[in-house]
């Protein structure tokens, strides 16, 4: 077994998932199709959570009780999940600003790389976050700052290179467009080829490294924008992704104890050699899918990022077909 649900508390385990879940593509749903929903969820929210944040370290610093007691500065104070709430919005931002066309920037041709930087600074911040690991404690354990046993290792090291591989994964930067109703920013060449792996080495890094999150972030999380960008938003998912790992780290950003330490918390088995089969999979399967994408270029006699190789193929050509200028 990966996770430990079972005993008492497992039909609560279940259920949580399952509000998680539904909850994610939900409140994706209202983001991506209503411009004012998007702004309260990527701009309002965060600009109202950030004064809760400063108020919250200004009072602590002051040794004020509540602050000090308050899990949101006891549990996630952490570089890592502060770097990845402000990175994701930061994507869902930019990604409304080519939608809607915002300002001179969102309309230059060259800003349309902005998707592959913003995803590949957030695959980075994980990475970095396997190896800290790897360097704190190889061959041992170490307390994360939410008081969480970690094991560093090979695993981290494995899984840290396949998240770099996945970055080269992503193909056609520039192949950017929006959708009919301007509901989705559309990256067409991104398919299954590097949705599939990414969610392979990121439920991987989420077991390493966030074991208490990870049956939420490392399964739910995952699955919401993957559901929707294989069933009814096809093209749309870098932007589903965005939506949703945004809003869930606001969430556990307040309100952490839903996944550490209640009725709905999920432990991994958080064995070293778990971790080890797992990324090794992880790494595996994106050198095979980078392999994929040597092959479609070479194939097509194109460039993998500043073309698009996945022309012709089924989700690609789905994908362009709800572009705003299709037929």
């Amino acid at each position: 077994m990966l996770f430990q649900v079972y005993g008492d508390t497992a039909v609560y385990q279940w259920i949580g998932w399952v509000v998680v879940f539904l909850a994610l593509v939900g409140v994706n749903e209202i983001a991506r199709r209503s411009k004012a929903g998007g702004i309260f969820c990527f701009l309002v929210l965060p600009a109202v959570l950030t004064i809760y944040f400063i108020v919250i370290a200004v009072s602590a610093s002051m040794g004020a009780e509540w602050a000090l007691n308050n899990p949101t500065y006891t549990d996630m104070n952490s570089w890592f999940h502060y770097a990845k709430l402000y990175a994701a919005t930061i994507g869902c931002i930019g990604f409304m600003a080519l939608k809607y066309k915002w300002g001179r920037l969102a309309k230059a041709e060259w800003f349309k790389c902005f998707p592959f930087v913003i995803v590949a600074i957030n695959i980075l911040i994980a990475v970095v976050s396997d190896f800290e690991s790897a360097v704190r404690a190889f061959g041992t354990t170490w307390i994360s700052t939410e008081g969480v046993e970690l094991h560093g290792g090979w695993h981290n090291v494995f899984n840290g290179i396949a998240g770099i591989l996945n970055i080269f994964v992503m193909t056609g930067w520039f192949g950017i467009y929006v959708s009919k109703k301007k509901q989705d920013m559309l990256w067409p060449d991104m398919t299954w080829v590097f949705i599939i792996f990414y969610d392979i080495w990121n439920f991987c890094y989420t077991y390493n490294c966030l074991p208490t999150h990870s049956w939420y972030c490392g399964l739910a999380l995952l699955l919401a924008p993957t559901v929707a960008g294989m069933l009814w938003n096809k093209g749309g998912w870098i932007q589903n992704r965005a939506n949703t790992l945004a809003l869930w780290c606001m969430f556990c950003q307040v309100c952490p104890m839903f996944a550490n330490d209640s009725i709905f918390a999920v432990q991994s088995v958080n064995d070293p050699n778990v971790n080890l089969v797992v990324s090794l999979l992880a790494l595996g399967a994106n050198i095979a899918a980078l392999g994929y994408v040597a092959y479609r270029s070479k194939k097509l006699g194109r460039n993998p990022y500043t073309n698009e190789i996945f022309v012709g193929t089924k989700d690609y050509e789905k994908a362009m077909s709800r572009e705003e200028n299709a037929a």
